[in-house]
Order: C-alpha cells, then structure tokens, then sequence
C-alpha cells in the first residue's frame, strides 16, 4: 500500500505496490523534515530483509527514504513556482540478495500552491499620451499585471486592477486594467502632465491578498482648440526715409496657446493707404509677423501710413471653429521720419550717341539731379575718373552737360560707360550715382582691304580670261544698309595689264589672266594692284596688291614647279608652322655643336711639344673677296701651280715613330670641272702620295679640299680692281646675249627704264 499521512489511496490486485500522487505544500516554515508519505510493499514481513530504494528527481538532495521503513521526507523548503512537481523512481530490493522483489515503480510529488506572489505590472512606470479635449471614456492605456502563483489552484493568481491614484480625472477597468478618461474636454492649456497610480491585487481583491503598483504618466498631446491672439490692438513704428526696399520695418507677434504645429501663424495686411508699399510675412522660426518695406519713402511726400493686420491658424481644426473667433486683428502706423537725403537723378540711366568724327568739346547730351529735401540744396555734377581712366568725357559741373575731351574711334571703342556723380553742394558727403552709356556712332572712316591674305598661282600654259582667283574684301565700318564692295584695277597698272579684275556685285571679284602664256623662267611672279572702295559716304577706297606666282603645270592644271617661296606655300604650311619647325631645328643644331664641344674639350691633349716646327695644316682665312680667275694681282696662284715649292716631307717630332707602317691608301675624287687641269691635278696627287707613304701620318682617313676656280669663263672677269673707267662708261648690253642665266645682271645693268609698269 502507498499511504501519506495514513491515508490509503488505492489498491492493485496482482502487485504489491499500491501507488497514486503526493502532494506536498511549497514554502514549509517547520524545523524538521517535512513528512511527504510512505512506501510499503507486500513483500515486506517485517523482519528487515526487504531494503527500499528512491531515485529520480531530486532523490537523495531534496527527497530522502528511511531503506528499511519507506518513510519518505522532504530536506528543504520547496517552491512551487521553481518546481511544480517531480517524478521519482521506486523499488524494493532483497537485502542479502540485492534483487528486486518488484519491477521499478513511478510516481509523482506535486507542490501545492500557497499564496506567497504578489502581482507584478509588466511596465513600471508607464507613460502615454491622450489628446486634449478628449470625450468621458477615451481609452488612455492598458496596464497589465502577472503572479506567479497558480492560476489553476484557488484565487491567488486571480488579479485585480484599481486606481489609487488620478481621481476624477481618469478611471480603470478592474479586470482588463483598461485606463479611461472621467472627465470630458479636459484642457492641456491648463493642466498638462498627470500622474495615476494603479493597484493590482490578486485573491479576486478580497481582504489578505497580495498587491503590486505602478505608476502611469499621462500626458495631455495638444489640438488646435485656440485662436492666435494679438497682445495689443494697435502698434505703432518709425522709419527713417532712407529706408532701402526690402527692410524691415515693423515686427509683430501674436500668442497662441497651442505650440507645435498648433501654433502656427498666418499674417496678412487686410487694408493700408499706401497701396503696394508693404509686405508681410511670417517667420516660421519664431511665429512673428515680419513687414517689410517695397517702395522706397519719402517724408516729403507721405509722413505716415496705416495698416491693418490679420492673423489667423496656419493649420486650422474643424472641430473647434465653432468655439471662438479664429482670426484676430491689430493696427499698425508706421511714421516716416526725415533724413537729409542725397540728390536724385530724373532717370536711372542715360543714353547718349555720338557720332566718331565729333571735334573735342562738342556736347553730346546733359543730366539732372535735384535736391529731394526741402531745403534743395544746389547740386553739383562730376565723372567718376575710376570709370573713364582714358578722360575721354567731362559734365559741367553747373549744369550737367555732358562734353568730348578726346577724339572717338568707333572700331576701337564701340561704347563708353561712366558714372556721373552728383553731390550736395551743401553738403558734400551726400552724393549719388547714375550710369552715363555713350554709343559711339558710325561713319565710313575706314577704306575696305582684302578680306584674307592671298597666295595666287597662275600655270605657264594657262589660257586668256582664265579665273584665277576669288577675292573678298573687309571694312571695319558698319553702315545700316551692309557692306557693297566695288573692285577695280588700278588705273596705273591697266596698260598692258597681264591680268584683269572682273566684279562679281555680290562684294566679291574674279582676277582673270590676259593672255594665252607665261614663262617662269622671264618673270617668276606679278604684282597686280586692287582697288577696292565701299559705297558709303564719303567713299573710302584703297589698293591692294595681290601677288601671283607662275607655276610649271601639267596638261590637267596641276602644278608641278614654281619658284622656292611658291613651293614652300603649296607645301600647306603657315608661317607660324615654318617659324615653328626653323626654331626645333636651330634647338637640334645647337645641342649637337654643345656636344661636339664637351666631347672635342674631353678628347683634348697636351701635345708632347709644342713649336713653330710642328708640321700641322694650316687654315689661312681671308675676307677679301677676288676678282676672279684673271685677277692675277689679287692673288698669287703660282704656289698652288708650283708643286715643287712645297716643303720635303719631315718626320713629327712630337711622336716617336714605332714601326714603319705600309702606306695608307687615300682616294681624292676631283671634281668634273677640274679633272682637265693639269696642274691641279699633278699637285694633289703629289700631296696624296706623300701622305701615303708619310710613317708619322695620323693612323686614319683625312680629308683635304682645294678650291680652284678654273682657268676661265664665257663671262670672262668680274673683277673691279683692273678697271679704270666709271659705271656711266660701261656698256652692259652685252649681258643679255650670254643666256638666261645672266638674265637677272642683264635686267639689272642693260635698261635704264623702270621695270614697275610690268609687274602687273
């Protein structure tokens, strides 16, 4: 049988253990172990043979069995809450043998619930919000609160809510800790922060249960239930009549009891008698009602002004428009106050024009300036030197007008802006500005030219009325009507012209050859002189010369040869590209004679003597210039003739000769011209062999040059230093016969008549 406390709590009818639950109550306060129950078995006679065992949860530590009784007792105090029950193993067990009588048994203890937890609230302390103005019953918050007893076992887990604090602003379920609003329409404006304590006990509330509280912070959250309100009906402000548009001249502000978004405000001027002279805005940072000034003020004119203002919510709420006004207004007067003002010009600007050729002192316009004060102080007018730092212009400084101190130049300077400034003459720190633009007028001072440089080709084989070339023509001028070029050709150069100029009237002109050939080898180039004139008055005209350089040209018109200056245009290269590459090379040419030098001073060598034996080849340099091969008296060619009169080899006495090398062979290619001169030829072969056979020869190639000029010309000579008589006694007519390649010296010395009528 199983018994706890002597009561038996079941049977079985085919085993010895009799087996059910224990139940053991939590938080034991006794000074002995608690009793839990016995365990018997039928097998057990009494006479001790029969030894009980525990095991499972907490056998051993927490449970403990007498082996020989079955009495089983608790050691500690338990908590249901930690624990809520615990399942062990039983057995009995031969004594001597060690064998069990009976199969392992299970059972259970199970604590019971006492009330020893109190509520707890899941959040302490809790803070909301609920809006102002809220009607009875408005749900604020749920609190909620937890005990750890057994909700299964009694009422001590049963909990319920009430407020002890809060009355009789707010109320709370009991069963669901529901926080609600007591009171209707209650107002943030004049309490905003509440404070409600709520209980929860458990024992359903009844005497001798557990409590827990927590604190609720409520806050009312604002609604726009109120009208901005202005502190003042009426305002009033001064402003100094200097006052620049855009100031500010006047802040307002008006209250609101609401704040955030609430509290924002709208300013508008509802009615003034300075119409357009105002504005009003509102500073969203700080809610005020800013006016500001559009027009400028005059005391003079208006010494005062009246305005009503209107302010009104921003974000209004329909709910509470009912209530009470939304809107509310003030008046606002603003007093001009007088200020010793500068002069004021009649105009913000001026424009003036001139025309280019105006004579120095001429008038060309005038300003005004007055006093706006009433005293009307005189005014006197000046330039501002640091706008027209050339003087071109000058105002009387009585009367404002405006006069030439400097000639004009329309294409130069198209207009001419200054500041004219005018001062009290009472006072002259008081002054003002005004901007003076003169524009500079056209007239035709200005001759057209070509419109490009040109660069003309004609072919020799090229036909008459045959077009060249396509010109244009510029003018710095700018009449109304545009530009109309007429081209001509120069009168003086229409006599047995070699080409024409034929007007295209669309301000451009073809030139045109005259004849049916033309030789480069008689005339490489012509200069053909353009007149070009406008058609504005008075008419401008000039010459402009447009050269033309003869070409060799295949049968197509494509040229093939002209003179150097012709091939290094068609080339495509521009001046500056030629300018360009001349510099690069002169670079090149300077960095390798650099070199050449560093290296030549680094090869160099003291020679082991040094005296006027020392057989070296002399450079003799003389800049006279000859008189030609039959000027005998310039120079005396018989040592060049005689290679006899050259010295015997000698051995260098600077070095000393080793071994006797076999002779170097050395080439000398005589020009064609020279190779019929004997003479020549025998000395320079003299001169090769004793070098080749020459021991003390520097050990390689050497290069020697003779100039001889030859022993006569078909021009025969040249030379001055013979002749006695003067050029006026000279006939050169003689030069043309010799071929064209004297054709120049003959252009030269034959005619006495200009050549200029043919360069056309």
């Amino acid at each position: 049988e199983m018994k706890r406390g002597g009561e038996k709590r079941g049977k079985r009818s085919k085993r010895g253990w009799m087996w059910n639950q224990f139940f053991l109550l939590e938080e034991y306060t006794g000074m002995d172990h608690q009793y839990v129950g016995k365990l018997h078995s039928d097998g057990d006679r009494g006479d001790g043979s029969i030894r009980y065992v525990l095991t499972g949860d907490g056998a051993g530590s927490l449970f403990v069995i007498d082996e020989n009784s079955g009495d089983i007792h608790a050691t500690k105090r338990l908590d249901r809450e930690e624990k809520a029950y615990y399942t062990l193993r039983a057995k009995a067990v031969n004594r001597i043998t060690n064998t069990s009588l009976e199969g392992e048994s299970e059972f259970i203890i199970k604590i019971h619930d006492i009330n020893d937890n109190e509520p707890k609230f899941t959040k302490d302390p809790y803070f909301t919000e609920v809006p102002e103005m809220s009607p009875l019953g408005t749900v604020v918050t749920q609190v909620t609160a937890t005990d750890a007893d057994d909700p299964t076992y009694g009422n001590s887990a049963r909990v319920v809510y009430s407020i002890l604090q809060g009355q009789p602003y707010f109320s709370v379920e009991p069963n669901t800790g529901v926080i609600k609003t007591a009171l209707p329409n209650m107002d943030r404006e004049t309490k905003e922060n509440y404070v409600v304590v709520i209980q929860a006990k458990d024992m359903a509330g009844q005497m001798g249960g557990l409590s827990g509280t927590t604190t609720v912070s409520i806050t009312l959250s604002d609604v726009n239930d109120n009208p901005p309100r202005f502190p003042k009906s009426l305002y009033e402000f001064k402003a100094p009549e200097s006052t620049e548009p855009g100031s500010t001249v006047a802040v307002l502000r008006a209250t609101d009891a609401d704040i955030g978004r609430n509290a924002e405000m709208n300013y508008r001027i509802t009615s003034s008698d300075g119409p357009s002279m105002f504005d009003i805005s509102t500073n969203r940072s700080t809610q005020d009602g800013v006016i500001t000034l559009r027009k400028s003020l005059d005391f003079e004119r208006k010494r005062s002004y009246t305005l009503r203002i209107q302010v009104e919510n921003s974000n209004p709420d329909p709910r509470f428009l009912r209530y009470a006004a939304t809107t509310d207004g003030a008046t606002v007067k603003l007093i001009v106050e007088d200020v010793d003002e500068p002069p004021v010009f009649d105009r913000v600007g001026y424009v003036m024009e001139v025309k280019e050729d105006v004579a120095v002192g001429t008038i060309i316009g005038s300003v005004s300036a007055t006093d706006p004060d009433s005293s009307r102080s005189p005014v006197r007018y000046s330039i501002d030197r640091r706008t027209d730092m050339d003087r071109v212009l000058n105002v009387h400084p009585g009367n404002g007008s405006v006069f030439m101190l400097r000639t004009l130049d329309r294409e130069d300077i198209a207009w001419h802006n200054v500041s004219v400034i005018a001062t009290e003459f009472n006072n002259p720190r008081l002054m003002s500005r005004v901007p003076v633009y003169v524009r500079v007028l056209d007239v035709n001072d200005n001759a057209p030219t070509f419109a490009t440089y040109y660069e003309t080709f004609v072919c020799e084989n090229a036909k008459a009325n045959q077009r060249i070339q396509t010109v244009s023509a510029a003018d710095a001028d700018e009449p109304i009507g545009g530009h109309r070029f007429f081209f001509s050709l120069a009168h003086e150069a229409s006599v047995k012209a070699n080409f024409t100029v034929r007007d295209n009237k669309d301000n451009t002109a073809g030139i045109l050859t005259r004849r049916n050939s033309y030789s480069r080898l008689q005339r490489s180039n012509y200069l053909v002189p353009v007149v070009i004139s406008d058609s504005d008055f008075p008419m401008q005209s000039s010459t402009n010369t447009l050269t033309v350089h003869v070409c060799t040209c295949d049968r197509e018109g494509n040229m093939q040869l002209c003179n150097q200056e012709a091939l290094v245009l068609t080339a495509g290269l521009s001046t500056g590209a030629l300018m360009a590459i001349i510099f690069c090379v002169l670079i090149l040419l300077m960095i390798v004679v650099l070199f050449a030098a560093l290296r030549r001073q680094q090869r160099k060598k003291e020679p082991l003597i040094i005296s006027k034996e020392d057989v070296r080849d002399n450079v003799v340099s003389y800049n006279d210039e000859g008189g030609g091969e039959e000027d005998t008296q310039a120079f005396d060619i018989g040592t060049l003739r005689n290679p006899e009169a050259t010295e015997e080899s000698k051995q260098r006495r600077d070095i000393k000769p080793e071994t006797l090398q076999p002779p170097i062979r050395r080439t000398v290619i005589l020009p064609p011209a020279h190779r019929d001169n004997a003479d020549v030829r025998n000395f320079i072969n003299q001169r090769l062999q004793e070098n080749d056979q020459d021991p003390t020869a520097p050990p390689y190639d050497s290069l020697a040059t003779y100039a001889y000029e030859g022993s006569g010309s078909v021009a025969e000579s040249l030379s001055s230093l013979g002749s006695m008589t003067i050029e006026g006694d000279q006939d050169y007519n003689y030069l043309s016969e010799w071929g064209p390649r004297f054709k120049k010296l003959a252009d030269l010395y034959g005619g006495e008549d200009s050549d200029s009528c043919r360069d056309s």
